[in-house]
């Protein structure tokens, strides 16, 4: 498939796919007027890609974990190794630190919107000080 097809059936645009062929997360052969001719499976292996970038994975660590990882199902292929668990081990402990964070943030933005909310011009008390100001 061309890699417009590709951009439409996964979502990305062609210069990602261009991006991800320079970086060595995606291959294509050529056809002999040097259009990129993409594989079927190339549908599942950007999904992957954009998986492992939304899980904050730079493009060099996906480089060493994707042939590690079938295309088809994500799973850990025959050349899977305890490398690759404990790669990916140290790349969940990161995804839960970061999660920690935001659920923190979150909770202090809570408070802030519930005080807020108290002082805001629509709450009855509010009105009355406004009301009020010499």
């Amino acid at each position: 498939m061309r890699i417009g097809e590709l951009a439409q059936r996964t979502a990305v645009s062609e210069r990602s796919l261009r991006y991800y062929e320079k970086q060595g997360l995606l291959y294509a052969d050529r056809t002999p007027g040097g259009h990129r001719d993409y594989p079927e499976a190339a549908v599942d292996r950007v999904v992957h890609i954009q998986e492992l970038f939304a899980a904050g994975l730079c493009s060099a660590k996906i480089v060493q974990l994707l042939p590690c990882m079938r295309d088809k199902d994500g799973g850990p292929s025959e050349t899977a190794t305890p490398w690759l668990v404990d790669e990916l081990t140290e790349e969940r402990a990161r995804i839960d630190r970061q999660v920690a964070d935001l659920l923190r943030a979150r909770e202090v933005l809570d408070e802030v919107i519930t005080a807020a909310s108290k002082r805001s011009p629509h709450h009855p008390d509010q009105r009355k000080s406004d009301t009020l100001i010499p």
